[in-house]
């Protein structure tokens, strides 16, 4: 063989070689190439395509509407049950009464009806409304931190007096924002600068005015029936947990101080104690808002808070051009339901709350409020409505009723304060009409809130029971 011959001979056997190895490499998928050992693959699943516009399923409703053609009760025998109220030495001698269709507006029966008196918390139905109706039930409340010259850094209070001392809970009301999540946001924001050491300031001076009422009794103050009312709070302003703890004298001041805590525990040190002062013009570096303005409205309501119902008639202030304290709330919120419909004629009130001395509201106009809160066509103030306690249920109803045939067919705003006991709300009578009603009693005998609360309560049961068409 010649040498020509034996080159291309031994070339032809490393191509073929060369190609084996290359094919048996393909086969192992170690190679790309055509050729595999590998199982074929499922058909793919065919690419899903959106569905088309379909008519929408019939909901069924938790409830059925109320019958319009229900039997409405004889204004005659609701009128003896509300003389019978009123004759009961439990209620004292003044007394104001009303009870209304809710369908109609028709008064059933009354007892000095334009008449005003002391409302108690029942006056926290006119806040409820008036923020809702010019609000809206969306609006929350931020709590935000913005950058100052320097290493400074400011808290900014937007009325968020709820604000959980750690991470929020996006499921509650009370605790909704979390001033952990704030610090964790700001630490970011300072790390990324470089920033590990920080001066801290607060702002609160959304709010101006006295943080406690004049009107107040100082012994309320004291066994924690309502905080200092300001911009920036945790927890309400309470000391230790429970329904009236002690509450922090400067709720901005005890805010800081735990948001510094945090800081320093997402990492950046704090130096000195936090200062009041005013918010710079610096970026915003960490912002958590509150929950909605419905939801609350719907716990002030059902929870008799105080100090939340302050602080949402500033809010209903500030949006009416006025000043965010005890004077300008009051008044925002009078004229508020008085735009809305309500006649306010008779009315004044010396705080939002009603936990002060000096306020005045006829149980007409707590009606009218009712009779506006319960109209579909009304449908932003639901929650004025759904959020007063259940009786025997829920809230500062909750341990009434319990034995009473009228248990979760009554839903009220209760009013207590010495020698004052009121309740005003709805109430399903037998025929299922249900009928609007207001009791205000502020000249109750001595012996506290049993005697008049156990006769307002027959009286509410008696008309849950009525069918006297």
């Amino acid at each position: 063989m010649t040498t020509a011959a034996r080159v291309v001979g031994i070339t032809a056997l490393v191509l073929v070689l060369a190609g084996g190895a290359y094919v048996t490499a393909d086969a192992y998928d170690v190679a790309p190439g055509m050729v595999t050992l590998e199982e074929l693959p499922p058909d793919p699943l065919p690419f899903p395509t959106a569905p088309g516009a379909v008519e929408p399923v019939d909901t069924v409703p938790a409830l059925a509407n109320l019958d319009p053609q229900a039997p409405v009760p004889a204004a005659a025998n609701v009128q003896a049950l509300v003389d019978g109220l009123v004759k009961d030495p439990r209620m004292g001698a003044s007394v104001g009464v009303v009870v209304a269709d809710q369908l109609t507006g028709d008064v059933l029966g009354a007892h000095l009806p334009a008449d005003g008196r002391t409302p108690a918390s029942t006056a926290k139905l006119v806040t409820a409304v008036a923020a809702l109706s010019t609000l809206g039930p969306d609006v929350t409340l931020p709590t935000s931190v913005v950058r100052g010259s320097g290493a400074s850094i400011v808290l900014v209070g937007g009325g968020d007096m709820m604000l959980a001392a750690g991470a929020g809970d996006p499921t509650a009301v009370e605790g909704h924002a979390g001033l952990a999540d704030l610090a964790a946001q700001v630490a970011k924001e300072l790390q990324l600068e470089g920033v590990t050491t920080v001066s801290l300031g607060f702002d609160d001076f959304l709010f101006s005015g006295p943080t406690l009422s004049p009107t107040w009794n100082l012994a309320d103050v004291a066994a924690g029936f309502v905080a200092p009312v300001t911009a920036l709070a945790v927890d309400t302003a309470k000391i230790r947990p429970g329904e009236y703890p002690p509450r922090y004298a400067d709720p901005s001041q005890a805010a800081a101080n735990t948001f510094a805590q945090r800081l320093t525990e997402a990492g950046i040190a704090v130096d000195g104690t936090p200062r009041r002062t005013a918010k710079p013009d610096g970026r915003q570096i960490g912002v958590v808002q509150s929950a909605t303005l419905d939801g609350i409205v719907h716990h002030f309501l059902d929870t008799s808070d105080n100090a939340i119902t302050e602080v949402v008639s500033r809010l209903v202030a500030i949006d009416q051009g006025l000043p965010a304290s005890f004077e300008g709330g009051t008044t925002a919120v009078l004229h508020a339901v008085g735009v809305a419909g309500v006649d306010t004629a008779g009315a004044h009130l010396s705080d939002a709350s009603g936990l002060g001395a000096g306020s005045v509201l006829p149980p007409d106009l707590l009606l009218g409020l009712l009779r506006l809160a319960t109209d579909p066509a009304h449908g932003v103030l639901r929650d004025v409505a759904t959020g007063m306690p259940i009786a025997g249920l829920t809230g500062t109803l909750s341990d009434r009723y319990s034995q009473s045939p009228a248990r979760g067919l009554v839903r009220a705003k209760t009013g207590s304060l010495p020698h004052v006991t009121s309740l005003a709300g709805t109430v399903l009578d037998v025929d299922a009409r249900q009928l609007v009603f207001v009791v205000l009693a502020d000249a109750t005998p001595d012996g506290g809130q049993w005697g008049p609360r156990a006769a307002i309560d027959s009286f509410v049961t008696a008309l849950s029971g009525c069918g006297c068409s």
